[in-house]
Parts: C-alpha cells; sequence; structure tokens
C-alpha cells in the first residue's frame, strides 16, 4: 500500500537534529478505511476503496450510503481507489494510517492548486513587462502573437492570459522530516499544492 488520502493543515517549520531550521507542510494523513476490496476473479484487477474525512448524512446520496452500509464504514468525504498487487490482504472496515509511510524517505503530493482567477502572462507565464519610458506602451501586455499571412492563425498551445490555478498539481519527491503516528500528522520538507484544509494524496516516491 503506497498511497493515503490526507487534509493539508498549513505550514510550519521544525528544528531537526542538526540543529537546522526547516520549513514543513503539516498533512494529516488517514486514518482511511477500506471501503471495497476488488480482485482479479471478481473485478478482473486488484485494487482497494478508502475513504477519507467526514461528512453529513444528508449531504451523501441513497446509492453511496448503501455502498458504504454494505462494508459497515462510516459514511467519507472521499473516496480513492487505489491498484494494489494483492488485494487479498486487505479487508473491507480495516483503517490505514500514516504509518505506512515509516522507512520512507520521500513522498508525491498531489492536491489542486488554489485558483488564482484570470492571470495575465506576466503572473501566469513568467513574461517579463516592456519599458515604461519613451512612449512605450506595451507594459504589461504579452506583445505581438500573429502569424503572417501563412498559416494565418494562432497555434494551439500558445502562452496567452487565460485561468491560472485551480487544477491538479503534483509536488515530487518531498523528504520526511518527521512522522507522529498518534496523531496521524506527516511533515514534509517545503510547500504542497492547494488551501488549508484542502484534500491532498499522499505516494510513496
Amino acid at each position: 500500500m503506497e498511497v493515503l488520502i490526507g487534509k493539508k493543515l498549513g505550514m510550519t517549520q521544525v528544528f531537526e537534529e542538526s540543529g537546522s531550521l526547516t520549513p514543513v507542510s503539516v498533512i494529516q494523513a488517514g486514518p482511511c478505511p477500506i471501503v471495497q476490496v476488488k480482485t482479479p476473479d471478481r473485478d478482473g484487477y486488484s485494487a482497494i476503496q478508502i475513504g477519507f474525512g467526514e461528512i453529513r448524512d444528508k449531504r451523501v446520496s441513497k446509492p453511496l450510503k448503501g455502498h458504504f452500509k454494505a462494508g459497515d464504514v462510516s459514511l467519507c468525504r472521499i473516496l480513492k481507489e487505489v491498484r494494489v498487487d494483492d488485494a487479498s490482504q486487505f479487508k473491507v472496515g480495516e483503517s490505514l494510517d500514516v504509518k505506512i509511510f515509516e522507512g520512507s524517505e520521500k513522498v508525491h503530493v498531489a492536491g489542486e492548486a488554489k485558483g488564482r482567477g484570470f492571470a495575465g502572462t506576466i503572473k501566469r507565464h513568467k513574461f517579463q513587462r516592456g519599458p515604461k519610458t519613451h512612449g512605450s506602451k506595451n507594459i504589461r501586455e504579452p506583445g505581438s502573437v500573429g502569424m503572417c499571412a501563412t498559416p494565418s492563425r494562432i497555434f494551439k498551445g500558445k502562452r496567452l492570459p487565460g485561468r491560472l490555478g485551480g487544477q491538479r498539481a503534483t509536488v515530487k519527491n518531498l523528504r520526511i522530516v518527521q512522522i507522529d503516528p498518534e496523531n496521524n500528522l506527516l511533515f514534509v520538507e517545503g510547500a504542497i499544492p492547494g488551501a488549508n484544509d484542502g484534500f491532498v494524496f499522499v505516494s510513496k516516491a
């Protein structure tokens, strides 16, 4: 098992044994109950479905309530299916926690990046601005983007103003600084995607 669902709690800093001060992101990784087990005989592949987070009863549809009731698992806000080599070693109702990362040095963290709205090329693509002096009117504009008579259009993928953020982003190879099994907390070096209290997916590197 190499993936857990978690929640970003925020950032802080930790003194390591060497005496260095390290900025860390704090993730509440688990507990994640196993809601469903899929086997090759019945489903054609090996996987388990894990859940995370609390949700009110009235916000869950009847079919989904029956799905949780079949496994005798409490309602979860988010579900994720994870491929495993051997699903037979897992049982519905068991809970996975941050202990699965003990012995690992690095993790990948994926989440939904903060939405920044409509942004220009300077903020979105790190373009440089034009000069502000000598009558220049190209201060924060993208500049010339058109083609000549052939092909008389703009190719797809051109870096232009548009929506920034609000999409799935992954930060890879973050070093594990500390693990708190009692409180299911994972401290990783550096920043991770998303706002505080946002859901993230943590996997072994």
